[in-house]
């Protein structure tokens, strides 16, 4: 008989999906609500355990959420009732400098019992997420985060639109709370916190009921800390249709895996062509072996005969290819972590040996500067082209994300890849990203596995 450790000890190896939707098309935002961080406690882990005690927006897991048609805003006072200093940061959206949450670098922290208002335009359709930006690695670990949805101005064909929260988290295997430690030098220095439960939003167990033919469209937000999803499809037929928010020009059939790396996204089109009375799958796969992630039991009454391919969403505005030919060159050598080569490094001023970095608990470096500096990666002109080399000298992988605009991928061929806001970079790598710097402000640029962005890969960039 299976014991409550037995099942946290094993609940990495079977993950399951519920989800959080709308079937209704978004109606305007209200003129003014709240957004409270506070903390809550929720029933994360099965019946048989205590409730986890957690930190999250309006006290949910996930927080609220949130559906805007494209050009409306959010309008939001952000209240903390948490015993620490927060904030909220709008990942993916390119929004003024001034609503992008980072503290230090865009606003200050909002004390406890402080509050912030947020107002902005979302201007661009696609799957987004809102999330701590203080002390993110232990924040966003203990659940304050949720979705955002921008919603395109007509409707896309589908029958269902379900968003997907994918996160694991580090609980107690007999009381089933997160664990506290969030300075682990193991977890900085290594691959990040990687959690031992697996769930969607907030929820242990999925199964939704669907039917033959149907088409989702399936909102996939990777919100772990550290861990890389790998995603395949069983009786379902699907294609990506968007990643990071942004639309790619044509669907792509998924035919293989997709990668999600923390804070990435993916939009899903998919058909259910298991048969009536079968079970469809979302699979994830860990180590070449595939894993329930959500289940669709096939229920009679098949709906109508299978749509065709479908068209493209619509692309966002003011997204024109970067001119590589003009751009500025720029190059960002990433170091440090264990089994790497990173002998010493610039923090606070002063060059440290690895071993004095690692008594600070620091372990990376970003062109031998060890988190954030007083002056900017690159200071850029508004409108000015650029190409950013990423080097991966070390022996982890990175999710490298750029606040407030998105980027390409530059191909061995010169070839530009699909938008995106956060590449997801192996250990060994050098990559290639472009973009136009149309948004002003400082904007962050940093990794994406929350505990080597708290241990030094932090950098930022000027546009002026």
């Amino acid at each position: 008989m299976q014991t409550r450790r037995d099942f946290l000890m094993r609940a990495t190896s079977s993950a399951f999906l519920t989800t959080v939707a709308s079937r209704t098309w978004a109606e305007p935002e209200p003129p003014q609500s709240r957004l409270v961080a506070r903390q809550a406690s929720v029933q994360l882990a099965p019946p048989a355990y205590p409730q986890t005690e957690i930190w999250g927006y309006d006290g949910t897991m996930p927080g609220p959420l949130i559906r805007v048609r494209q050009g409306g805003r959010v309008v939001r006072r952000l209240l903390n009732d948490l015993p620490q200093a927060t904030s909220l940061h709008w990942h993916g959206l390119r929004i003024d400098n001034a609503m992008d949450g980072v503290p230090g670098l865009t606003q200050q922290a909002v004390a406890t019992g402080a509050s912030f208002d947020i107002d902005f335009v979302a201007p661009d359709a696609g799957t987004y997420w809102y999330h701590a930006h203080n002390r993110s690695m232990e924040q966003v670990a203990r659940g304050l985060y949720g979705a955002l949805v921008v919603e395109e101005p007509e409707r896309p064909d589908v029958d269902r639109d379900e968003v997907l929260i994918l996160d694991d988290w580090l609980l107690n295997q007999d009381t089933a709370q997160i664990d506290a430690d969030f300075s682990r030098s193991h977890d900085r220095s290594h691959a990040g916190r990687l959690g031992n439960f697996i769930a969607t939003n907030g929820q242990y167990d999925h199964s939704l009921d669907v039917r033959r033919h149907e088409r989702l469209r399936l909102r996939l937000v990777n919100a772990a800390n550290a861990r890389i999803f790998e995603l395949a499809l069983s009786g379902l037929n699907g294609w990506v249709m968007a990643l990071d928010g942004m639309p790619l020009e044509r669907p792509q059939p998924l035919s293989d895996t997709v990668l999600l790396g923390p804070g990435q996204r993916a939009d899903l089109f998919v058909d259910v062509v298991a048969e009536e009375g079968k079970t469809a799958y979302l699979v994830r796969v860990d180590n070449g072996e595939g894993f329930v992630q959500s289940a669709f039991p096939v229920m009679p009454g098949s709906s109508n005969a299978r749509a065709n391919m479908p068209d493209p969403l619509p692309p966002n505005p003011d997204m024109g290819a970067p001119d590589l030919a003009q751009a500025r060159r720029l190059r960002l050598h990433m170091g440090g972590g264990a089994m790497g080569r990173l002998r010493s490094a610039v923090l606070d001023g002063e060059r440290r040996t690895f071993r004095e970095m690692a008594e600070a608990n620091q372990f990376w470096a970003f062109n031998d500067m060890i988190g954030m500096t007083a002056a900017p990666l690159a200071e850029l002109s508004l409108g000015e082209p650029v190409r950013l080399e990423i080097v991966n000298d070390t022996a982890f992988p990175h999710a490298m994300h750029l606040h407030g605009m998105h980027f390409h991928e530059i191909a061995t061929d010169g070839t530009l890849g699909p938008l995106r806001d956060t590449l997801l970079s192996y250990g060994g790598q050098t990559r290639e990203i472009a973009f136009v710097a149309h948004n002003p402000g400082d904007w962050l640029f940093h990794c994406h596995m929350l505990s080597h962005a708290e241990s030094g890969m932090m950098t930022w960039m000027r546009v002026v």
